[in-house]
């Protein structure tokens, strides 16, 4: 079966490895086509400011082209600024705006109910690797890294 997914880099820098594929067959389904952008401070300036008036660099935009197609435009360069501001590291904070994006491709509106989404998404793909926490699929149970069975 072919893939519904791309991925653009329009930046020069090296992007870290995400389950992206994962995500979005999760939150969108398989037969969703979903296309990510990752883009400079310039060109996402640019389309915030024709899509939303907004003359600045934003870190996420979403864009929904049909019921079962959309894009999802970032800004690595902008999100690495942003990571002291959500606590998180370039690559978790990464993963949770695609998380966001694709609620919003979803239909979802900013609210409590897409705050327990994102929770509910992030906490499946990230929280572990901020807790030293792995979740054993096979098993079922949880493995803390660092720590030696005794």
């Amino acid at each position: 079966m072919e893939e519904k997914f791309s991925l653009i880099n329009k930046t020069k820098n090296r992007l870290p490895s995400l389950p992206f594929v994962d995500i979005k067959n999760n939150i969108l389904g398989k037969n969703y086509s979903l296309s990510l952008a990752f883009l400079t401070k310039e060109k996402i300036r640019k389309i915030n400011k024709i899509y939303r008036n907004k003359n600045k660099p934003t870190n996420v935009l979403s864009f929904c082209l049909s019921k079962n197609s959309g894009e999802i435009l970032l800004c690595p360069a902008l999100i690495k600024n942003e990571t002291k501001k959500f606590n998180r590291d370039f690559r978790e904070l990464l993963g949770f705006l695609v998380i966001h994006g694709m609620l919003h491709l979803k239909g979802m509106e900013h609210s409590s109910r897409m705050e327990v989404a994102e929770k509910k998404y992030d906490k499946k793909y990230f929280y572990r690797n901020r807790h030293g926490v792995n979740h054993n699929e096979s098993s079922g149970r949880r493995i803390s890294k660092g720590r030696k069975k005794s």
